[in-house]
């Protein structure tokens, strides 16, 4: 995907602009053995007031693949609120919505579809939160999940370094 001019309602989000890799990536949650992985994720601007995203998850050991993501981080111009539209590979969709704030921004979700056949416990509820910090330049995520068995609860926690 080739990068483009950032729009001006971007401002707010060139902090996260570019690609990110996991410096260190931990899963967990009440109905799982904890674990860790690597991760991509990217942001690119096409020049539309969104940024188009990526996410390619991998076990560490055997570098096999474990998840993926793609969508749209749109903000509303003129203001510091988002949409985050996104697919998972495992069957739901996610439309999460939050606000954009210095070096951060805070997500959940307002809307998930599901195809017939996805896997259950169904996922009923998605937050995310991201804080960039300048002085060491890492991005951390929080993503925090709730199925139709478990209450929202922090599933995981990524800390990531800019590679390009």
């Amino acid at each position: 995907m080739q990068a483009g001019p950032v729009n001006e309602a971007l401002k707010p989000l060139c902090w996260l602009i570019g690609k990110w890799k996991s410096v260190c990536a931990k899963g967990q949650y009440p109905t799982i053995k904890p674990f860790t992985y690597c991760e991509e994720m990217e942001f690119i601007s096409v020049g539309q007031p969104m940024l188009n995203y990526k996410s390619v998850t991998w076990h560490p050991e055997k570098k096999n693949p474990m998840h993926l993501e793609s969508g749209f981080l749109r903000i509303k111009p003129g203001t510091n609120q988002l949409a985050f539209m996104v697919g998972h590979n495992f069957g739901i969709t996610t439309l999460e919505e939050g606000t954009v704030g210095e070096n951060c921004l805070d997500l959940k979700t307002t809307a998930i579809g599901r195809m017939c056949f996805a896997k259950d416990p169904a996922v009923t509820e998605v937050t995310r939160h991201f804080q960039y910090c300048p002085e060491s330049q890492h991005l951390q995520a929080v993503v925090c999940m709730a199925t139709c068995n478990t209450p929202l609860t922090e599933h995981l926690r990524i800390t990531y370094e800019k590679s390009c």
